[in-house]
């Protein structure tokens, strides 16, 4: 747990950005999101962008998540070292805990 932070725990598949080197995320249900935005909107940054703590596996690290108006969703991006760390691969369910 961390304290002074909601957290939000979902199982999810993960995917690649369509770019070349696009980065890999998880995205998070739709009416979690819709929960998050909602009622913690007022914590955007620029871009929609949240600043959040992760879980997945043994690894928890600070990130931010970021709002996609195109999925209508927010995006959790999965670093490189977390990946390799927890032996994560694409189209691969995880389960995630986000603290927002």
């Amino acid at each position: 747990m961390v304290p002074g932070k909601i957290a939000f725990e979902f199982t999810a598949s993960v995917w690649q950005h369509a770019s070349p080197g696009g980065w890999f995320f998880v995205s998070m249900p739709a009416g979690m999101a819709s929960e998050i935005r909602t009622q913690l909107k007022w914590q955007e940054e620029g871009w929609g962008r949240i600043r959040a703590r992760a879980e997945t596996g043994r690894s928890r690290w600070d990130t931010a998540i970021w709002y996609d108006t195109k999925r209508k969703t927010y995006l959790l991006p999965i670093r490189s070292d977390i990946r390799k760390k927890e032996n994560i691969r694409e189209e691969m369910d995880i389960r995630v805990v986000v603290w927002v």
